[in-house]
């Protein structure tokens, strides 16, 4: 196989040309309704200030092996008509019910809004006491993971129990799958002003959180089976939550640290990102207030591989963050049947991981937070009820000399004479649009994927 190179006109992706042209493709995409702006879960350093791709990610040692507190939080369950079959299981009507969940980021807790649980997965009610406060607890959890928290000696060894003994005595009450489990409501964890559900619904006003969800996502391979869920801190946790509109809680900025508005904890670094000889880890208190609350079944150090930025070698965590999408999805069907009609050689690769990969397919996330690249030729006004997408130099000035005729001022006046030479960073960023309302607009600050860069070359002048 051969191919022609042309070694005089090569392609080059930082020249104006080529820039029009994927500011072309996109504004093809933006008037057939397929380029949207939404928020989604990205690995993202708060001590570096800015998001991962998946290659830096992925480059050797990035992910190390840590010992971090985990925590089995304890959810109390509400008692009502949805949840009595669970409740009629107990030996003492007057008895609290508990579900447990385990995480390796007891700093997520405030965040939480839901529960998953496997819909197929076989769940019991296990009557025993807190190995910390010694008081009698109900707790639900998988029932493939019983062992991991009761020794088979312990069953049935109520008599005598005191806080002086170590075995921890259990009975299985009830078994229940977890389909069974779906929208039975729970007691938030911890509740603070920023957490309340005037401020979740605040975000989303008709939102519905602290229930129990199901997610195929879930296994039993440790924890207990039921997964905290908090939208803003994963990608499953987003996509379950969304499903079930849970709503989403942001309670950590973009230093990695807490909001204000969470008592004891706010203003506090979730990780040492600054490095301070006298830091105090947040996780270990939220895992000491949930034990003398009754609210914590076990913690201890947990060893695991975690990613770190290669920048700094701070801990990296996954956070929501504004982003564009192209509607892949609407295409997938048509993509799908197509694929089909290719003569793959060999067959497997269509048929197997590409065909998979068709099928598989989420909407692409187009934008990125970096400096040097493709800028994404959108304008919005600050309330984002309106925008422009600009599919060419002439178009974008034929719009610098609109905002600055209806703006006035200084707008767009280094620009008005031989128009912009450089659709880069920071000078496209100095333009101003303005909206048919009036209004002035500003340019969505994100790059575009280098992918999207390479796969538009056939069309690229």
């Amino acid at each position: 196989m051969g191919y022609w190179v042309d070694l005089d006109h090569p392609y080059i992706t930082f020249t104006n040309e080529y820039i029009e042209t994927l500011w072309w493709c996109l504004k093809e995409l933006y008037k057939k309704g397929l380029l949207y702006k939404s928020v989604s879960i990205q690995p993202y350093s708060p001590a570096a200030g800015t998001g991962l791709s998946s290659h830096e990610l992925n480059q050797p040692g990035t992910y190390r092996n840590v010992k971090d507190t985990s925590a089995v939080a304890m959810f109390k369950a509400v008692s009502n008509k949805n949840s009595k079959f669970v409740f009629d299981a107990l030996d003492d009507e007057k008895a609290e019910i508990f579900f447990l969940a385990w995480t390796t980021t007891p700093w997520t807790l405030p965040s939480n809004l839901g529960l998953t649980v496997g819909p197929n997965i076989d769940y019991v009610l296990v009557k025993t006491f807190n190995p910390y406060t010694h008081l009698p607890v109900n707790v639900v959890l998988a029932k493939a993971l019983l062992n991991k928290y009761f020794k088979p000696e312990g069953e049935g060894a109520f008599e005598g129990f005191n806080a002086d003994h170590k075995l921890l005595p259990w009975k299985v009450l009830a078994e229940f799958k977890g389909k069974e489990l779906e929208d039975l409501e729970y007691e938030q964890l911890l509740p603070y002003k920023a957490n309340s559900i005037g401020a979740i619904q605040e975000v989303t006003p008709d939102a519905k959180p602290f229930r129990v969800l199901l997610g195929d996502f879930v296994t039993t391979e440790d924890g207990t089976g039921i997964v905290h869920t908090a939208p803003a801190f994963g990608a499953d946790d987003f996509r379950v939550g969304k499903k079930y509109n849970i709503g989403i809680l942001t309670l950590v900025d973009r230093e990695g640290k807490f909001v204000d508005g969470l008592g004891e904890f706010s203003g506090r670094f979730i990780k040492d990102y600054r490095s301070e000889d006298n830091y105090v880890d947040v996780n270990v208190d939220i895992s000491v207030k949930l034990k003398k609350e009754n609210r914590a079944f076990k913690v201890e150090k947990y060893e695991h591989s975690y990613p770190h930025c290669w920048r700094t070698d701070k801990p990296v965590v996954y956070y929501p963050l504004d982003a564009w999408f192209i509607k892949t999805t609407a295409l997938r069907d048509r993509m799908v049947e197509l694929n089909k009609t290719i003569r793959w050689k060999p067959e497997s690769t269509g048929t197997g991981r590409f065909g998979n990969w068709l099928e598989n397919m989420v909407d692409w996330n187009l934008s990125r937070s970096r400096y040097w690249g493709t800028p994404l030729p959108i304008w919005r006004t600050e309330d984002g009820k309106e925008e422009k997408c600009i599919g060419s130099i002439e178009e974008l000035n034929e719009e610098i000399r609109k905002a600055n005729k209806v703006l006035g001022g200084d707008v767009n006046t280094h620009y008005l004479h031989d128009g912009i030479l450089d659709l880069h960073k920071p000078y496209v960023d100095d333009v101003v649009l303005v909206s048919e309302k009036g209004k002035p607009m500003r340019r969505e600050p994100d790059l575009i994927d280098v992918w999207f860069d390479s796969g538009a070359m056939p069309y690229a002048q």
